[in-house]
């Protein structure tokens, strides 16, 4: 049964176009960058990724919360979008499994949503005017007010958020047993990630993103993984330097979305913002090394310069995204070095990427 409510609220865009709906969730006013998912499937795993952090996410699948909640497929542990926007939001759920409703999830955590949205038309306008920033309210419905407070949002752009969600203090997962440790910088992890490690038999370490290379290398790791997370990677100069070190150190080193662009960074490569970032669980994605198509599963804003990777003498393309062509993988040559710009724990997503795990588990 489609959630029904009778509240008003308002989707208000940087450039002052104003979209009418329904609360639902918490009644109150959220602001963030907005951005769009494609994805038909897998919400929850989407509301819970922390490179969703300070975003306002609309939905382009039409029916939300049509198979509930199940809290133990959470990939954090809370809803880390700033605010929802969507079409249909569901009341009731067909997943007997299922823990909770969407709407009583998004109430426990706090999170502002507008639904009744036509969000085909709030899509088609962000994918030609670019990414910028939103508000949501249904506490306020002046416009004028609105855009007033809009205007004090921060650009994402130079905002630095994995010290917001990272882990503050370092724990552990997996067999302690194991032959194989991982130490894994955490800029904001999804917990498929450290399941995806431990299930080939590897004992994780999370560390928090500010964490040294000489604190986690007392670990005695065989390798290294550079979490996702939110922000921007250009003004994350610590994260980079430590990156460095692993790479000179000659350490097996595995990066993913953020932590590919920090790998980047590390090798002079520099970073920019897309115009309209990569969101979806279909994106196709070729790997030039062994000729093979992949679908991916992506969500990023920004993306790492190809003339910087095509010009440097350090760094090779082993994976490009055939919709735009824009650089999803790189390898350190020489070393045991390798990033990905999508996400390979596909939570949710398909599953064409999980090799890369293989790879990086082999090499350690």
């Amino acid at each position: 049964m489609k959630f029904s409510s009778k509240t008003p609220a308002l989707l208000v865009l940087a450039d002052g176009t104003v979209f009418k709906g329904n609360a639902a969730g918490k009644k109150g006013t959220a602001t963030g960058e907005i951005c769009f998912n494609t994805g038909m499937t897998g919400y929850q795993e989407v509301f819970t990724d922390p490179s969703y952090y300070g975003q306002i996410l609309i939905e382009t699948n039409v029916h939300i919360g049509n198979y509930g909640i199940r809290l133990a497929e959470s990939e954090s542990d809370s809803i880390k979008i700033a605010g929802l926007v969507c079409k249909s939001f569901h009341a009731y759920y067909s997943r007997k499994d299922a823990d909770t409703s969407v709407t009583a999830y998004f109430e426990n955590n706090n999170i502002v949503a507008i639904v009744d949205v036509d969000t085909r038309a709030v899509v088609r306008h962000i994918r030609s005017k670019g990414a910028m920033n939103a508000i949501i309210s249904s506490e306020i419905l002046d416009v004028e007010i609105l855009k007033q407070k809009l205007a004090e949002v921060p650009s994402m752009e130079g905002l630095e958020l994995s010290s917001t969600v990272s882990t503050k203090t370092a724990y552990t997962a997996g067999d302690e047993n194991s032959k194989l440790r991982v130490a894994l910088l955490d800029l904001g992890i999804k917990q498929n990630t450290i399941r995806c490690l431990n299930e080939r038999g590897v004992f994780v370490k999370v560390f928090p993103y500010n964490s040294s290379f000489k604190t986690m290398e007392a670990f005695k790791p065989n390798g290294y993984l550079i979490s996702n997370g939110p922000g921007d990677p250009a003004v994350m100069p610590g994260v980079v330097d430590t990156v460095t070190q692993i790479v000179e150190a000659g350490k097996p080193l595995f990066g993913i979305c953020l932590g590919h662009q920090m790998l980047a960074e590390s090798q002079g490569i520099k970073t920019y913002k897309m115009f309209n970032g990569h969101r979806g669980i279909n994106h196709p994605v070729k790997n030039v090394i062994t000729g093979r198509c992949e679908i991916t599963s992506q969500n990023h804003g920004f993306a790492i310069n190809e003339a910087d990777v095509r010009n440097s003498s350090t760094v090779e393309i082993t994976h490009l995204n055939l919709n735009d062509n824009t650089i999803e993988g790189i390898r350190v040559k020489g070393a045991k070095a390798f990033s990905v710009q999508y996400h390979p724990e596909s939570a949710p997503g398909p599953h064409d990427s999980r090799y890369l795990f293989d790879d990086f588990v082999a090499s350690l």
